[in-house]
């Protein structure tokens, strides 16, 4: 028997994820006026798209260049928290405190400090640029989800 490389452990879980995702989709009650589109498509759309890139996954073969010899002695000089490995805990870090903070901060706050932060994090230094264009992205998203489309967005902090 073969051993796994990583990537197909990888795409073992993210099956399984799929499928777990796939089953809770198929339990979407439908709408009961007849339309074309209804509201469980898109989840099993996307689930059968998860599904069928973790199989591509699987199948995909290693190239030697993928699997390096040893850690580069850039990244050993580099500050802890921006070593590559450190950015994707950060990120998931600020990801679940975003989720958390959603609600009782509002929206637009938390957004735009989500958006503005993982920037100036990953190394964008124009910080009035990136401060204006978190903030023109997020009140557009906002807006139109609110305004337009009829979606309730915790206000939070703001009286908006």
């Amino acid at each position: 028997m073969t051993r796994l490389n990583s990537n197909q452990v990888i795409a073992l879980l993210l099956a399984l994820l799929s499928v777990g995702y796939l089953a809770m989709a198929w339990q979407i009650p439908s709408f009961p006026l007849p339309r074309p589109i209804d509201s469980d498509l898109f989840p099993k759309v996307l689930g059968f798209t998860l599904l069928g890139l973790s199989v591509l996954l699987f199948l995909e073969k290693p190239k030697a260049k993928d699997v390096p010899e040893a850690l580069d002695p850039n990244e050993l000089q580099q500050p802890l928290l921006l070593r590559p490995w450190a950015r994707v805990v950060v990120t998931a870090i600020v990801l679940a405190l975003y989720a958390l903070l959603l609600v009782p901060v509002g929206f637009v706050v938390t957004s735009v400090a989500l958006v503005f932060g993982l920037a100036a994090y990953y190394g964008y230094r124009r910080h009035w640029v990136n401060l204006a264009t978190s903030l023109g992205v997020v009140l557009g998203l906002y807006l139109t989800m609110t305004r337009i489309m009829g979606v309730y967005l915790p206000t939070g902090v703001l009286p908006i």
